[in-house]
């Protein structure tokens, strides 16, 4: 299990009936991917010095169990889909209750952003290397660019 993020439901991701609140999920998904990409080496100040950040182009959420305050959570984080570069992928993220229950899946599809030209980029050659050793799912496939 590739597990990026571990904690504690606070009281500030609860809804009005008393279970996470559905934007919660996907902010747990997102430090998961962040903790992911910083144990690869490819952390803020690393990427902020290459000018590139990763960009979301769909974020799908899949509610599968209540989580209630004060649960301790994992979220795993899995590379799903990409092409050969990393130029674009896809990340599976798994939240599992304290008691091992899965109690959500979030797809999310994306890609790199220069950040001075607003545009769609690829890694460098050695940072694309890095994010290319992301944790894979059993069902990873590698994605051909279009054209």
């Amino acid at each position: 299990m590739n597990v990026f993020y571990e904690g504690q439901v606070l009281w500030s991701q609860i809804d009005a009936n008393q279970h996470m609140r559905h934007s919660a999920y996907a902010d747990f998904g997102a430090q998961a991917r962040l903790t992911m990409l910083e144990k690869l080496g490819l952390n803020p100040a690393t990427l902020l010095g290459s000018q590139i950040g990763p960009v979301l182009f769909r974020e799908e959420l899949l509610y599968l169990r209540e989580v209630g305050i004060n649960d301790y959570i994992k979220v795993t984080s899995e590379l799903t889909k990409s092409r050969a570069d990393g130029s674009r992928w896809s990340i599976r993220h798994e939240i599992f209750r304290g008691d091992g229950i899965k109690a959500a899946i979030i797809n999310v599809d994306g890609a790199w952003i220069d950040l001075e030209k607003r545009k769609l980029t690829i890694l460098p050659k050695e940072l694309s290397d890095l994010f290319m050793v992301t944790p894979r799912s059993s069902e990873y496939v590698e994605d051909a660019p279009k054209g």
